[in-house]
């Protein structure tokens, strides 16, 4: 019981470890597949703004102390003077991406860039991560888009990174650098800041949670299970009638005392007890009465047990028999003959007995001194020869099978 207990709490904990593992991988994975979505998303809004960009030619706006003339455009239609306090200057799609990247940093911390392996501008320069992924698309044409987070633990960055295919209105400014319409012709990579968020400690917390409730569960289901499989045992190894240990419980208990008395060389006695005349009894007063007076009798024999080690169990029919760890001869026999007075002062009374007008009982004692008998079988037979001995005589009697009687002891003592 004790082990199945403990294969089953492994098995439980490591059920447990396993869901929380599964749980915390799935949870890894939607957050980065959200992460992604969201990049994703960002990086779609901007090739969509500048496919509108680029769609108009390029966008005029004020310059001013943040928006400078392009260097990299053409001269020609880069600037519009309106009047002395307004001057127009173009904005064409990278200068456009460039500007919405800066914003974004300075408010959300969110970092575009747009790149390209021959870029017209040097501080498009890829770093040598888009340049690997740049590499990537140009080699592969089934690659779409690359993301990753960059570094470990709580607050690392999450890298998005895909291609910018060249359109026909991109040819006009790229054209000159070799670029036909479908080619790669750079990259946009989104870098969003604290992107990993500490998402596991609810995880960790619920499953913790569920162990200990399972566990607390378990242990009281075993304990009510041990209860029940100790009831039954008791149930299996008692006498239902007088509520005295059966023979079963005896044969058990008998063996292991007589090892441990031969191990510790200790006397072991035992004594074997007869209701004279019981089936008699029976016939007069009917089985009902039998059961009470078997009932009484197991009763009486066990008031005058001294010692938790002593037992008395239902050996037959009408039989008991009473095993005393460490009890030499003489303190066997002073007990058996406390037995016979207690059971004769129930005055039950018994009109066929015809040793008494009441219910009596012969007894048989045997003990094994200085390990005589080989095993307890023989010392369960000298113990119903003295019982024997004990009916032949007379009945209501005591009689041992070293041939001590009670008056002899009390002699030894005086």
């Amino acid at each position: 019981m004790k082990w199945f207990s403990s294969v089953f709490m492994l098995i439980w904990w490591l059920l447990i470890a396993a869901s929380l593992s599964w749980n915390m991988h799935s949870t890894r994975e939607d957050h980065e597949q959200f992460v992604r979505e969201t990049a994703r998303s960002m990086f779609d809004h901007i090739v969509l703004t500048r496919s509108w960009n680029a769609k108009h030619g390029g966008v005029y706006v004020p310059v001013d102390e943040n928006t400078r003339p392009n260097e990299y455009l053409s001269p020609v239609d880069r600037e519009i003077r309106v009047n002395d306090r307004l001057t127009l200057t173009k904005v064409n799609p990278a200068f456009m991406t460039r500007q919405i990247g800066e914003l974004a940093t300075l408010q959300d911390g969110i970092q575009f860039h747009i790149t390209s392996l021959n870029p017209i501008r040097p501080a498009n320069q890829p770093t040598p991560l888009e340049r690997e992924v740049l590499g990537l698309f140009e080699t592969n044409s089934l690659i779409k888009e690359v993301s990753r987070f960059l570094g470990e633990g709580e607050g690392a960055a999450f890298f998005y990174m895909a291609p910018l295919m060249t359109e026909e209105s991109c040819m006009k400014c790229h054209e000159a650098q070799g670029y036909q319409v479908g080619s790669v012709r750079g990259g946009i990579s989104v870098t969003l800041p604290n992107a990993r968020v500490a998402t596991h400690r609810g995880l960790v917390l619920g499953h913790l949670l569920i162990g200990m409730v399972g566990s607390l569960l378990f242990i009281y289901l075993m304990n009510r299970l041990k209860r029940a499989y100790r009831k039954l045992q008791q149930q299996t190894m008692m006498d239902a009638l007088t509520g005295v240990p059966n023979r079963r419980y005896f044969a058990e208990r008998v063996l292991m005392e007589f090892q441990r008395a031969h191990r510790d060389h200790t006397p072991l006695s035992l004594i074997l007890c007869d209701i004279d005349f019981f089936k008699k009894y029976n016939d007069c007063y009917g089985h009902q009465e039998g059961d009470e007076c078997l009932l009484q009798v197991a009763k009486a024999i066990n008031e005058k047990l001294r010692r938790p080690g002593d037992i008395c169990a239902r050996y037959g029919g009408e039989e008991f028999v009473i095993l005393l760890p460490n009890t030499p001869v003489c303190g066997c026999l002073i007990q058996a003959a406390a037995i016979r007075t207690a059971v004769e002062n129930l005055k039950v009374l018994h009109a066929e007995s015809g040793v008494s007008d009441y219910v009596t009982v012969s007894l048989g004692v045997a003990t094994d001194t200085e390990c005589a008998f080989f095993d307890h079988k023989e010392l369960i037979k000298a113990a119903d020869s003295a019982l024997y001995r004990a009916k032949s005589e007379g009945r209501n009697r005591v009689c041992s099978a070293s041939g001590e009687t009670e008056a002899d002891c009390l002699k030894s003592t005086e």
